[in-house]
């Protein structure tokens, strides 16, 4: 096959005045139906890559880099030889301790159960919760009064206010030791916390968390020495996945290390499921657009057969007619998604800068997000090349069977 021929041919059709016909209607057609595919294809990956960024930055203040807790039970005993091996592995920034558990806290006014976690003022160097502070303090102290921050939901259901002084939350755990028989009142173990501080970050977590200082929280659930997991931060761009093999090699099976992505293993997957899902769609609409391209494509070959004749006469051979059907094709589709992911960038930079459209009702984020990543433009492109090549297919086999005698007789 000539190639030089074949790209000279083709790039003369896609430019070339065309006679009278349906042809360059449906050229332009097709074209514009990729385009507006491409088009919405960039748009949507866009704001789905934004909501995601904006889940993942939600979730790092409850979910750090690394997550170690016990293979079995809930607690296991706080120890400083393996904490200092686990600070040794390479990207470990900080490691902070945590304890929690389930606890039923009331007010004067209501009672709930929530998830009290026990903190050091290292929790927040690897959690990223400052930003989301909307009330009072970023910090829990022990002295003069112990204090607690609150999610946002918990505070307006308990009708607690961290402006009142003389705001107070009482916090119930059971009494595992409690011989309620002799004692009921010895059955659970109880903590008084004043409400400093209150987080918004979104209603799993705001509804859920009350943080406190880590010895009132080991005191609480009587596990004095003891955690329930270490929350580790990690250096940027340090490979999670490495760190992790390196520290099941230093705990062996006693323990079990997450990265970010398997403690929130379902909604990563939901997350790009859902992205798939639109592709898949987008895609079927390229396909059913690309109806339009095999037809205007198949005229072109009617258009054309004297020309094909005459190239054949010259030595052509059959792939080399081929081949110009199945670049035009291709130039056809390419055109297209070229000027549709250009439109879509476009877009994305003007939401990204202007914020044009508007998210309604309470949110973080007061517009749509937008992250545009190089990898869903290289897919759009590969994607509307595809299309065209299949398209292509069939208008390029029947110019393949072109016979240049009968042809050149006929004309």
């Amino acid at each position: 096959m000539n190639r030089t021929i074949v790209w000279q041919t083709a790039f003369r059709y896609l430019r070339g005045k065309r006679s009278a016909n349906a042809v360059p209607i449906l050229s332009r057609i097709s074209m514009l139906a990729i385009a507006v595919g491409s088009c919405a294809m960039i748009v949507l990956f866009s704001v789905f890559n934004g909501f995601e960024d904006v889940v993942k930055d939600l979730y790092k203040a409850f979910y750090p880099d690394i997550k170690i807790t016990a293979a079995r039970g809930k607690f296991f005993q706080a120890d400083e030889q393996r904490l200092a091996k686990l600070r040794q592995v390479n990207g470990v920034t900080v490691i902070t301790p945590v304890i929690e558990d389930n606890v039923l806290v009331n007010s004067e006014d209501e009672q709930i159960v929530v998830t009290l976690k026990g903190i050091d003022p290292s929790y927040f160097k690897v959690n990223d919760l400052s930003p989301y502070i909307v009330e009072g303090r970023d910090s829990v102290v022990i002295d003069p009064a112990p204090t607690a921050i609150v999610g946002q939901h918990i505070e307006a259901q308990l009708g607690v206010d961290v402006n009142n002084v003389f705001s107070r939350l009482n916090l119930y755990y059971p009494n595992a030791n409690a011989n309620f028989a002799l004692n009921p009142e010895s059955a659970f173990q109880s903590l008084r916390l004043r409400p400093d501080g209150v987080f918004h970050v979104q209603d799993d977590f705001d509804g859920k968390y009350v943080l406190a200082r880590l010895p009132l929280a080991q005191q609480l659930f009587n596990q004095s020495g003891k955690l329930s997991a270490y929350e580790i931060k990690l250096n940027p761009g340090t490979d999670q996945e490495s760190v992790k093999k390196a520290m099941k090699q230093l705990l062996g099976e006693s323990f079990v290390v997450e990265t970010r992505f398997e403690q929130n293993r379902m909604l990563y997957v939901v997350m790009r499921t859902e992205k798939w899902a639109v592709y898949a769609i987008l895609l079927l609409v390229l396909l059913i657009a690309s109806f339009n391209m095999v037809g205007g494509l198949s005229l072109l070959v009617l258009e054309k057969e004297k020309d094909m004749a005459i190239l054949q006469t010259m030595g052509a051979d059959r792939s080399t007619i081929r081949g110009i059907f199945l670049t035009e094709g291709i130039l056809w589709s390419l055109t297209g998604g070229l000027i549709g992911v250009l439109i879509g960038g476009l877009l994305c930079l003007g939401q990204q800068q202007f914020k044009w459209k508007k998210l309604e009702g309470s949110f973080i984020i007061d517009a749509y997000p937008v992250s545009m990543q190089f990898s869903d433009f290289v897919l759009v492109i590969v994607t509307v090349i595809i299309v065209g090549l299949l398209a292509a297919l069939y208008p390029a086999m029947r110019s393949g069977k072109i016979e240049s005698a009968v042809m050149l007789r006929s004309s």
